[in-house]
């Protein structure tokens, strides 16, 4: 373990861009209630853009994530599995920009990153640009269970999966048609950028999909996951907020926990995931408070679009976006549950 390991080496339903439904503000939960919320990423998804047919698969495939996750929770299992348990579900599918459907970089290649932390002991694992791990959520867990490290990155982190015994795919396990298209539409769109290409503003389209998970479990204790595939057509071994531990991930049993999906650059310099449970944790605000002013009245303004998925200490719910669409679900408790898409 890496706790073990230290002291050797020492020697939902979501919410709109500008309101919040009320079952979000008087949801208390009660002693040893548990909850999930997840994410599929969040931008430019409108009704017009959304055949019914990919709107039942997307509602399907985040049901199917939810329950997996909660499913875990209501045998009484922890936060840590039930996330990871989550998140593999999206990671395995083709719909979302996290493994089995993550984006192409400049040179059509899949690199991943993905982050996991423990609300309980804050204790935190890490993964960036890996191209041969086939969930990098697993290969996260084992960087903060068995090494005494936080983040790895590249080869190495590949080579450390290997080590762990994960399962290993080609970079080819993760095409799919349409982010390819992606890809070449992104090119087209901002022509040859030669060396400049970290410089080019491009569409909104091009830089979501990150999936995550949130919980806390029946001993209270909560739990963050989030895994990506990054920003279509990046380069020069870009990496987002998705791996960035208080970016894109954040777990404090004493306030919340977090997971972000957007436009990373933005989420890193406004350190989005701490932030929200930092002003729960010393301004005392509720957990609606807490979300809405960093998305809304702090990241928004910067030029930072996407959203977030939070579960509070007890259990309480809250997914505040900016955009114009963020896929998602929660369930509190044995309640139904709630999936949504459109900012409505």
């Amino acid at each position: 373990m890496k706790r073990i390991a230290l002291i050797a080496a020492m020697g939902l339903f979501g919410v709109a861009a500008n309101t919040a439904l009320a079952d979000n503000h008087g949801h208390k939960a009660a002693d040893e209630t548990f909850a999930i919320a997840i994410h599929g990423g969040a931008g430019t998804i409108t009704r017009e853009s959304m055949t019914p047919e990919r709107e039942r698969a997307y509602k399907e495939k985040l049901t199917e994530a939810i329950n997996a996750g909660h499913a875990v929770l209501a045998q009484g299992g922890t936060s840590m599995d039930a996330v990871i348990a989550a998140v593999q579900i999206m990671e395995a599918s083709p719909l979302f920009n996290a493994g089995r459907g993550a984006v192409y970089n400049w040179d059509g290649e899949h690199e991943l990153d993905a982050s996991i932390m423990d609300g309980k002991t804050r204790e935190a694992g890490a993964v960036a640009s890996v191209k041969t791990v086939k969930s990098p959520i697993a290969l996260a867990r084992k960087v903060m269970e068995e090494s005494v490290h936080v983040m790895l990155s590249g080869e190495g982190a590949e080579q450390f999966s290997r080590e762990q015994g994960l399962e290993q795919v080609d970079n080819s396990y993760f095409n799919t048609e349409a982010r390819y298209k992606a890809l070449q539409r992104m090119k087209e769109q901002v022509g040859n950028p030669q060396d400049k290409q970290a410089w080019v503003t491009m569409d909104d389209n091009f830089k979501y999909g990150t999936v995550g998970a949130v919980a806390r479990d029946k001993h209270g204790n909560l739990a963050a996951a989030t895994s990506t595939g990054g920003m279509t057509g990046k380069r020069y071994g870009r990496v987002g907020d998705s791996p960035i531990i208080g970016a894109g991930t954040w777990a404090d049993n004493d306030s919340c926990a977090v997971s972000a999906t957007g436009h990373g650059e933005y989420f890193i310099r406004y350190h989005v995931a701490a932030d929200i449970c930092s002003r729960m944790k010393y301004q005392q605000v509720d957990v609606v408070t807490a979300g809405d002013t960093v998305i809304h009245d702090v990241l928004l303004p910067q030029g930072g679009t996407g959203g977030v998925i939070i579960v509070d200490k007890d259990g309480n719910v809250h997914m505040p976006f900016n955009t114009e669409g963020m896929y998602r679900a929660k369930r509190i408790g044995n309640s139904p549950v709630e999936v949504a898409i459109y900012n409505d």
